[in-house]
């Protein structure tokens, strides 16, 4: 067993690895960007190491910085959680030669699944199903229509080959949508994982998301701890996990043949450590279902809590050991499921929105307790979650006997949870384990696109009508665009009417007593478009005197690793545009003062 182990990344993952460690009796390292200065896993660990101020490439993905680190601290292996370098099989490589043990598998296992086409025709060739569609990416959008139109048919996904987390995802339901999921897909590959090469597959409406999670060793032990169901999610990302799945969806004849497709997989790429096979499940009239891979996570996966509640199996500890060439603590018929266990990611958004990112400073924090309750964060109280980062603030996991006392369980959890000072996504688990489709083990994608639901889950604080001498407050409308998805959001503040600039510098415009008034899109809309988020300004479309129209895309922002995707909330011409590509921007902030040619 290793002596000392550094963990490369931040947050949740990064205290629980720290605690996995101390069980070991194994000294642990932390590093942390100058954000992270105060966090608890800087704190938690037996040595901390500052990695710098700036985004995360200047810190957390710097290998240089981390590998120095290691060097310095004495560290024999790096464990690099989920994110950041877990998947990055360039640094795997480079830890080897430096002689430090990456804890995960080879960097060959990364390099063979990291690739969406690559794994395909792995899985393919070792007899692992695969959803229809290409296993070489395809070149052009007119490429893609030919092999639509010929061999897959509408409706199409569209992949990011070096995809995952529902990044690079697209989904075309008939052709004149085939280009703009052809690009958005290409654009994030390109952005996120510096791949803008895609893929195409048979999209499934509404399958099961079910994903195996799997153990092994370098002695040629492979073994799996069942299954997980996934199928709870929005923009292609999960939001609750449970396990085992629902037993009137995966029965234990489906369980073992869904568990040793993930065994095969991972043996068809000499795969050591923890990781996940996740695979589409998909039922049909008839009572007949088929089960398609989909891609491996070559790490630990953010929901492999609900497994070890189910198993008794640390499967981070496991996964050390394996990395230190121990063999496996279990076998196959060691592996026993008790109970059911559910997993609610607590994330700063906020669900009325469409899940739009909400970073702020955590005020109370209180975490609920009792039998059966687990919860894994990386925050306190007077804790900031940044747009920096992924909006996790917390992992909520219950277990119970069974599948309904473990919701009533989780119910009365969530509702002990106390997070004040932003908005989170626990508004919206309540109403969501409440209903009826929940209860009957339907994976909710009605409730998660009906945007009439969403808008009730939102709590917004009362806000006071504006004195004299005040600045004068409206309501300003205008769309959002996430991943693809479009929303309208509504702001209550102050009238940019004196222009961006003034909107910037956080100057005031006093204005005669009168009511609030409601502006509309359109041409008697308010001229100045606000930033809805904090985040970068990752692509600027448009420049000053342009001609737009109302919902044409104007820029993308990037905060908490998402695409938000803003349009013009009335048409007109642009006559401020104070925003540049690479910058960061406020909440509030003008992105662009458009004025209509009736106002003009």
């Amino acid at each position: 067993m290793f002596s000392k182990v550094l963990v490369a990344n931040r947050g949740e993952i990064a205290v629980r690895i720290v605690r996995a460690l101390e069980e070991l009796g194994v000294a642990s390292v932390a590093v942390y960007s100058e954000l992270d200065r105060d966090a608890p896993h800087v704190r938690r660990a037996g040595e901390s190491y500052n990695l710098g101020e700036g985004p995360a490439a200047e810190n957390y993905l710097n290998v240089e910085k981390i590998l120095d680190v290691a060097r310095r601290s004495g560290a024999e292996a790096i464990h690099p959680g989920y994110g950041f370098l877990a998947e990055n099989a360039p640094f795997a490589k480079i830890c080897e030669e430096a002689g430090i043990v990456f804890i995960g598998p080879p960097a060959s296992a990364i390099e063979a699944m990291g690739s969406k086409t690559r794994a395909r025709e792995l899985m393919k060739a070792a007899g692992v199903p695969i959803v229809p569609g290409t296993t070489e990416p395809v070149a052009t959008v007119a490429d893609a229509l030919r092999i639509v139109k010929k061999e897959i048919g509408f409706p199409v996904a569209v992949k990011a080959a070096g995809g995952g987390g529902g990044k690079g995802f697209r989904v075309a339901l008939a052709e004149e949508e085939l280009e703009a999921a052809f690009e958005g897909a290409s654009r994030e590959g390109e952005k996120f994982f510096s791949d803008p090469a895609v893929y195409l597959e048979r999209y499934l409406p509404d399958p099961r998301h079910v994903e195996v999670q799997v153990l092994a060793d370098r002695h040629g032990n492979v073994i799996h701890l069942g299954e997980r169901d996934c199928s709870i999610q929005r923009r292609h990302q999960k939001v609750i996990e449970e396990s085992p799945a629902p037993e009137w969806v995966v029965d234990p004849e489906m369980r073992e043949r869904i568990g040793q497709i993930g065994v095969n997989a991972a043996r068809a790429v000499d795969y050591v450590g923890a990781g996940t096979i996740e695979g589409l499940f998909s039922s049909h009239e008839g009572g007949e279902s088929e089960y398609f891979f989909l891609e491996m996570n070559a790490r630990v996966q953010v929901e492999h809590c609900v497994t070890e509640m189910t198993t008794g199996i640390d499967i981070v500890k496991e996964g050390i050991r394996a990395a230190a060439g121990e063999e496996l603590a279990y076998a196959q018929e060691d592996v026993v499921l008790r109970g059911h266990a559910i997993e609610c990611r607590i994330n700063a958004e906020d669900a009325s929105k469409n899940f739009a990112p909400a970073p702020g400073r955590i005020g109370v924090y209180r975490e609920p307790m009792g039998p059966g309750v687990r919860v894994d964060t990386g925050v306190e109280a007077g804790g900031e979650v940044s747009p920096m980062y992924d909006p996790m603030v917390a992992k909520l996991i219950v277990w119970d006997a069974d599948r309904a006392q473990a919701t009533r369980r989780m119910l009365r959890a969530l509702g002990e949870f106390e997070i004040e000072g932003l908005k989170t996504l626990i508004p919206f688990h309540q109403a969501l384990l409440a209903t009826d489709q929940w209860a009957r083990g339907e994976t909710c994608r009605d409730l998660l696109e009906d945007k009439k639901w969403l808008k009730t889950l939102a709590f917004p604080a009362p806000v006071a009508p504006p004195e004299d001498g005040e600045d004068e407050r409206i309501e300003q409308k205008y769309a959002v665009e996430v991943s693809g998805r479009r929303f309208d959001v509504r702001v209550l503040g102050p009238a940019f009417g004196g222009g961006a600039r003034a909107a910037a510098n956080g100057a005031a415009r006093t204005a005669p007593k009168r009511g609030r008034r409601k502006a509309t899109s359109g041409a008697g809309g308010p001229d100045v478009l606000p930033s809805p988020l904090q985040g970068n300004m990752w692509k600027v479309l448009v420049k000053a005197g342009d001609t737009v129209q109302e919902g044409q895309l104007l820029c993308i922002i990037e905060a908490m690793k998402m695409e938000n995707e803003i349009t013009a909330h009335k048409s007109g011409t642009i006559v401020e545009l104070p925003i540049t590509e690479g910058a960061p921007i406020q909440a509030g902030a003008p992105i662009a003062t458009i004025r209509s040619a009736e106002a003009s």
